[in-house]
């Protein structure tokens, strides 16, 4: 990290240019920040960095690239970039190596895998503070891992995406998990095992190695990708064995880090005191759980962070109940994988679901809950794809494909899953798909979904008055 005077060229000009400009300024070096969005990078104009539309290589005396996590490894600038012998390295992995120069650098307890990591990064900072840690939750969730570091906070609950860690070469954990891994962002790694390749960086400099038990990825990723020496903790939602956490009955136990595991068990929390339900929040739950006691947190602390923990928005959120049926918003379920762990926590269900399928396949996802489905709502681009699956596998479960029209898509999808729901049945919103065919994001679809139910429950306030 010696850059003073040396020419850095930052790749990106949104969230992470604007966190990583400032703090090459302070290490005294040269900045040049390229983007091919002119409007996006006219932001940074008040920033000390000279601004480059749309660079196709680094200018010569370049020392360093700083990229944006979303920017393929096949752009040309970042391929000339590798062919030129600069070293390409993202915003996370320069928090790290900035860290290291701390005197008390800060610890690191990161969380990735295709599902639940934004869930378990916001448990694992609850138990955290519960135990009187400066800790704080950052990277993808929404806080920068560079911001988070330069505030100076002793313990990081740190999220990372895929794309993150492609870009991250010395990150050493003080623990690490791969909560689960399916198809997904395979059109930027090409395929699963480049997929789980990069999931797999996590692992490599871990003192303290998580798994998912029931995930056979995880525990694959684990295997081949921690270190010699680092401790191996497995999850699962049974049952555990020396070494694990687990369920028995209706309490979450520790059988990895209690005075001896090999005969007892230390209780960490009950069942009901994990928001939101359902088996995949047990598993995050447990996940979060075996990160903290790795860092040396207490059992009680676990069970009052888990029971002080706020779900964030769009996750498994019950919006209403109108004429006995629930609403739920999941919007955040992203993909099949996700869907199907939101879908598994209810028992009748009708599933609002369409999008961008980003070339994942849903046939094992309809096959496993197809029992559970009343009846379907599809919409957006790939809805012709999850009706084809439910033809296939659960062809007894109406469908109901909305074509595009007049009606706002979610208030006309709320609209006609109310018809076919009844009274005991949950409107599901967990679309196993993207958003952006037709939002500008997993929140405003999720608040789309919001504001349709509620219109629903004031109709039908509404009708209920003038029926008296």
């Amino acid at each position: 990290m010696q850059l003073d005077g040396k020419h850095v060229l930052v790749a990106g000009a949104g969230v992470t240019g604007k966190s990583v400009v400032p703090v090459l300024r302070e290490l005294g070096a040269r900045v040049t920040v390229t983007d091919g969005n002119a409007d996006r990078l006219a932001e940074l104009n008040d920033l000390d960095a000279e601004l480059a539309p749309g660079l196709a290589a680094p200018p010569e005396d370049t020392a360093l690239v700083v990229t944006s996590p979303g920017w393929r490894p096949t752009s040309p600038l970042l391929v000339a970039a590798a062919e030129a012998g600069i070293e390409v390295i993202g915003d996370v992995e320069l928090a790290w190596r900035i860290g290291r120069l701390r005197e008390h650098p800060p610890a690191w307890l990161v969380i990735t895998g295709t599902n639940g990591k934004t869930t378990t990064v916001g448990m694992l900072e609850s138990i955290l503070r519960a135990a009187g840690a400066d800790a704080v939750a950052c990277g993808n969730v929404g806080y920068p891992v560079l911001d988070a570091v330069r505030g100076g906070h002793q313990v990081l609950a740190v999220e990372l995406s895929s794309f993150q860690l492609h870009w991250s070469s010395t990150i050493a954990p003080d623990a690490s998990v791969v909560l689960n891994l399916a198809e997904d962002h395979l059109d930027w790694h090409g395929s699963m095992e480049e997929y789980a390749a990069a999931k797999g960086r996590v692992h490599q400099r871990s003192r303290a190695v998580v798994h998912n038990v029931d995930d056979p990825w995880s525990t694959r990723i684990a295997e081949e990708h921690a270190p010699a020496g680092a401790r191996r903790i497995g999850f699962v939602l049974d049952t555990p064995r020396a070494g694990e956490l687990g369920l028995v009955e209706d309490l979450l136990v520790d059988r990895a880090f209690g005075a001896d595991p090999d005969t007892s068990a230390e209780e960490l929390a009950e069942i009901a005191d994990v928001r939101p339900a359902g088996p995949h929040n047990l598993a995050n739950a447990l996940a979060a759980a075996a990160l903290a006691r790795a860092h040396g947190v207490p059992p009680a602390a676990v069970r009052k962070g888990l029971r002080a923990y706020e779900p964030a928005p769009h996750r498994a959120v019950e919006v209403a109940e109108v004429g006995g049926v629930r609403y739920v918003n999941d919007s955040k379920a992203t993909n099949p994988h996700a869907a199907l762990g939101s879908l598994l926590a209810h028992e009748s269900v009708v599933w609002i679901a369409g999008g961008q399928l980003k070339g994942a396949s849903v046939d094992e996802l309809v096959a496993a809950v197809g029992g559970r489905l009343r009846a379907a709502v599809l919409l957006g681009a790939d809805s012709p794809v999850i009706e084809a699956a439910l033809a296939r596998h659960a062809p007894d479960v109406p469908v109901n494909r909305l074509l595009p029209g007049d009606d706002e898509p979610m208030t006309a999808a709320v609209s006609a899953a109310s018809a076919l729901a009844r009274p005991g049945d949950v409107v599901l919103l967990a679309p196993a798909a993207a958003s952006l065919d037709m939002f500008s994001g997993y929140g405003a679809r999720g608040d789309a979904f919001e504001a349709a139910v509620r219109a629903l429950a004031e109709g039908a306030a509404g009708a209920a008055d003038d029926g008296r």
